[in-house]
């Protein structure tokens, strides 16, 4: 079985972006700038929010914080965004998810500028991903479509299954897919007998949030299965996928940590420096 590790994939991409803003600093003496936007102190958004800033800054990224008390209104969370994107040093923005329950996810989205979007969730940007028109792409479904791309995992012609359909990673890997050539289906909460659907999937992307959940009867023998999931357990961090189930059955897995993890911080920084580049020009 292959492993399909995300960390040279990803070294690949920060070293042409970390290239690229080092040439445009000696050029103009601009640098992109990064904003992160945190709302109160969700232990896990903490971690990530640490990771984006240390990536950013390692290839001259400037990276800014933005951190609100978790009571803070969702009018509040707008104000910041709304100064973030009138501010000319900033050409990327983030707002961590998940948000606390009380503000309203789909306003805040709304509120960040399309062209700073780097997290390719705002309606502009991922309508234009639907009509797979140029916009800026939700960061997970771009690794993993940059890790099949890497190990040379077909994808024409073949048969994908996306199990989950979520707006952050499910719906954007399957439509990427999709327009690749492969045919597709989601797999979702309401599905009939899903197992019986994955076991037919050439390339499994498990985007699910459910620890263990596909075992060796969702997996046809040989096929490409990407672990989107991460949890943290007693023994350790897992994906949504039963190792030991897919071991000597799947072809090619991505392990968890050191898959889908790091590549979504890659396209980050990339999709930082392509706002910074359409924004300059």
């Amino acid at each position: 079985m292959i492993q399909l590790q995300g960390k040279p994939v990803a070294a690949t991409i920060l070293e042409t972006v970390s290239k690229r803003v080092a040439e445009a600093q000696a050029k103009s003496g601009r640098a992109p700038g990064l904003a992160v936007v945190l709302v109160g102190d969700d232990p896990a958004s903490q971690i990530y929010v640490r990771q984006k800033h240390k990536a950013a800054q390692s290839m001259g990224i400037q990276s800014f914080e933005r951190h609100l008390p978790k009571e803070s209104s969702t009018d509040a969370v707008l104000a910041v965004l709304d100064e973030l994107n009138r501010d000319s040093a900033v050409h990327g923005i983030l707002v961590q998810l998940p948000l606390p329950e009380h503000i309203d996810r789909f306003r805040v989205l709304l509120g960040i500028a399309p062209a700073k979007d780097v997290d390719g969730l705002t309606q502009a940007n991922q309508g234009a991903l639907v009509q797979n028109r140029p916009g800026l792409r939700p960061c997970t479904p771009l690794g993993i479509m940059d890790l099949l791309d890497y190990y040379q995992v077909p994808v024409a012609g073949r048969r994908a299954v996306v199990i989950g359909r979520s707006a952050l990673v499910g719906m954007p890997v399957a439509l990427l897919l999709l327009q690749q050539d492969a045919t597709l289906t989601v797999v979702h909460s309401k599905t009939p007998d899903p197992a019986a659907v994955a076991c037919q999937a050439d390339i499994l992307v498990v985007a699910a949030g459910q620890p263990a959940l596909v075992t060796r009867d969702w997996i046809k023998p040989g096929a490409a299965v990407i672990d989107v999931g991460i949890h943290r357990t007693a023994s350790g961090l897992v994906g949504d996928v039963d190792v030991g189930q897919a071991e000597g059955w799947a072809g090619a897995l991505t392990p968890v940590p050191g898959g889908v993890g790091p590549m979504t911080i890659a396209e980050l920084m990339r999709n930082t420096w392509q706002a910074f580049r359409q924004q300059d020009d």
